[in-house]
């Protein structure tokens, strides 16, 4: 059976193409598993897994507690907000105290970037990372690559638009890397402000007109408006900004082809979506979540397979 050639998931950067198949190839299986009147099998049946979120989160949070579950792990969830952290304890402290407790493998969110990378050189237990401040999130970009993989067949020459907020999001970075790795073209769009200086030495396109970037692209990946991670203002105001840069279905009327239109969500309805276009056949940000499922659980199996290896 094929493996992972990285021991644990902290990033897209790692991943050969070869691994970004693997991972596709086993979601393949269990989405047919999830088909299934009893969706639960037992490859993780001797696996335990701690989801460590130290920033709030839902779809992330359930998307991996539900892969957990199809696959019989035991699960133990940790929310730092009701954690000894609150009394000063460290990370590295709270996640050797969790593992005393025989944890196999951690799935872990964190405000700052690095975070999985600096645990992953001093624990021995699999972690993937879930979000590591504005670094990456690699299972997103793997959801995401696997959908439009579903839509279009191959990624291969395909010319994807990631619209908004790309200066605060880990969602666009991972995008970036794993989409080039699998032969896409890309193009990052959005005011000014939100598009970093130096963004186009990953070799991406860039542009500050929506339209132009919607005609341009085979499916537009439209991020939220990150005002948690925003220190200043970077846009005058969220009116403004659905003003020139959200999506309403007068927009995708005015293209000839217009792209598909995909969301890591949350959605911010009627700043960077109106209903009528996340709602709309255009969409597949419901097939985005299903899909979540099926990567997680690829990466959680793939994973524990090395767990295996080592004993």
């Amino acid at each position: 059976m094929a493996r992972l050639s990285t021991d644990h998931l902290l990033g897209i950067r790692p991943l050969t193409p070869d691994d970004i198949e693997i991972i596709f190839r086993t979601a393949d299986e269990f989405k047919a598993v999830l088909q299934r009147p009893i969706k639960k099998v037992p490859s993780l049946r001797d696996i335990t897994v701690a989801n460590l979120f130290f920033e709030n989160s839902t779809r992330t949070r359930l998307s991996f507690e539900l892969a957990e579950k199809r696959l019989s792990a035991d699960v133990i969830n940790f929310s730092a907000s009701t954690s000894s952290v609150k009394k000063g304890e460290s990370l590295l402290d709270t996640v050797k105290n969790i593992l005393s407790m025989k944890v196999d493998m951690i799935v872990l969110r964190h405000p700052e970037p690095g975070a999985p990378h600096f645990l992953s050189r001093h624990i021995e237990a699999r972690i993937i990372n879930a979000g590591d401040g504005t670094h990456e999130h690699p299972t997103q970009a793997l959801l995401d690559a696997y959908t439009l993989r579903e839509v279009f067949g191959t990624l291969e020459g395909r010319k994807i638009a990631i619209v908004g907020d790309i200066r605060h999001s880990r969602v666009a970075l991972s995008n970036i890397y794993c989409l080039q790795k699998l032969g896409a073209e890309i193009m990052v769009v959005g005011p000014p402000t939100l598009i970093p200086p130096t963004i186009d030495a990953l070799g991406v396109r860039v542009s500050y007109r929506l339209r132009e970037a919607l005609e341009w692209a085979d499916a537009a990946n439209v991020l939220r408006i990150q005002l948690e991670r925003q220190r200043v203002r970077y846009i005058p105001s969220l009116r403004e900004y659905a003003r020139y840069f959200g999506i309403s279905r007068a927009t995708l009327d005015a293209i000839q082809s217009p792209p598909i239109i995909m969301h890591p969500g949350p959605i911010n309805r009627g700043v960077e979506l109106d209903s009528d276009v996340a709602d709309s056949s255009a969409s597949v940000i419901l097939q985005q979540v299903e899909n979540g499922v099926a990567i997680r659980m690829a990466v959680l199996f793939l994973l524990a397979q090395k767990i295996r290896q080592s004993v």
